[in-house]
């Protein structure tokens, strides 16, 4: 089994019904009780994909009724039907609390749409949830069946880095791992490869780490035969499509698509001829996928930097020390440490050099920084060995008097 069939949305029923031991009681009379014929006509409309709202009107029960017996069943499928106002509510407060695959069950959905829909409403997750006993009987299975890892993070609404980093907590190899490779290599190649690196950089970055050095014609085909870069060819639905569009026309990244909704960058492209969305995307920033720079912050950075040390800075803005020197280059601003050299300081570079000053006395004298002034006189040519130090530093006036 090499690929998942369109419709597929759970490769094993989880938990198992529980066959009846022995005899049953007589259970007592309820209105309310479900009947056969109920259940099968339930089970009917929804495999039809129709809507909760027609479902509920069809059997003449409450929606929590429906939505509760649609759970016990545990009835799951690519609903192509539109997201109600109450579905959307019921999402946003439900979202980032419990796993996709939950959501899903309780929606009756499939983990991508859900995941598709939470993208177009902006919402995010913070800590993933733990895993369910449904996520790890779809692991479990999918290993059985030799399936690609993507494939199976797609289906069960994980990240790829998190799959992979719970089958090994579980002890379960993939029959497709490659002979020869170790299950922590071939974690390693997919989490670099989902992350968006060349086959040439992850070789070199793996071989850095201390794993066997691979050619490039035999890594690429063992990552696709692990499930790397490999489409369902599955129908795009409405709320991949909203959600793609709403990518183009806020400038975001593309990379969580591909990773989260189990589709190639090949398949995207597709998709986005398709709906004509090239030349919509605003690429304000790129493809970076970090926080969108606004007016207010460079102004923020404008303002402070160089006069605030860049940890609190960074802290203050919620950004990385990298993105704040990045974005401060772009601006063209200057950091107040690292103003120019005069005459006078290289001057009293190389008279202290040339008269036996300790290094730590020069930096005094010139009330720099340790390593700017360790790199300046590293672009000089000049080497500064162990010196004895002064009792009275000199300042870089006494420095400069030795030339005259």
């Amino acid at each position: 089994m090499t690929d998942l069939a369109p419709d597929t949305v759970e490769l094993v029923a989880c938990p198992a019904r529980a066959e009846p031991a022995g005899r049953l009681r007589e259970m007592a009379f309820r209105a309310d009780a479900w009947t056969p014929d109920e259940t099968a006509t339930l089970e009917r409309l929804f495999r039809d994909d129709v809507p909760i709202a027609g479902i509920v009107a069809t059997l003449g029960r409450g929606s929590a009724g429906v939505r509760d017996k649609i759970v016990r069943l545990g009835l799951r499928r690519h609903s192509q039907t539109a997201w109600s106002p109450d579905e959307d509510a019921w999402l946003a407060r439900e979202y980032g609390t419990r796993p996709a695959a939950a959501l899903a069950l309780d929606l009756g959905r499939s983990c991508t749409a859900v995941y598709a829909r939470a993208g177009t409403l902006g919402l995010t997750e913070d800590n993933p949830p733990k895993w369910t006993e449904w996520e790890d009987a779809q692991l479990r299975a999918g290993f059985a069946a030799a399936i690609p890892v993507a494939q199976i993070a797609t289906l069960i609404g994980r990240p790829l880095s998190g799959t992979i980093t719970r089958a090994s907590n579980m002890g379960l190899r993939h029959p497709n791992n490659p002979p020869g490779w170790t299950e922590a290599e071939a974690a390693r190649a997919l989490t670099l490869a989902a992350e968006g690196h060349r086959y040439l950089d992850i070789i070199e970055t793996m071989v850095a780490e201390g794993f066997p050095r691979r050619s490039k014609a035999g890594f690429g085909p063992r990552l696709r035969k692990l499930g790397y870069g490999r489409g369902w060819g599955r129908p795009w639905s409405a709320e991949e499509d909203a959600l793609l569009a709403q990518v183009y026309r806020d400038g975001t990244s593309r990379t969580p698509l591909i990773e989260r909704l189990g589709r190639t960058i090949t398949s995207i492209n597709w998709r986005v001829e398709h709906l004509g969305l090239r030349g919509t995307h605003a690429r304000r920033d790129g493809f970076r996928g970090g926080p969108v720079w606004t007016e207010a912050d460079i102004a923020t950075l404008r303002e402070h930097y160089g006069k605030m040390p860049m940890d609190e800075l960074a802290t203050k803005m919620n950004r990385t020390k990298a993105s704040l020197f990045t974005r401060a280059n772009v601006l063209g601003l200057v950091h107040g440490y690292q103003r120019a050299w005069s005459d006078e300081e290289r001057r009293a570079v190389r008279l202290a050099h040339a008269h036996g000053i300790a290094f730590p006395d020069l930096v005094a004298a010139l009330g720099r920084n340790y390593a700017g002034v360790y790199k300046f006189v590293e672009k000089q040519g000049l080497r500064f060995p162990r010196r004895p130090r002064h009792k009275v530093a000199p300042t870089l006036a006494n420095i400069l008097a030795l030339g005259d």
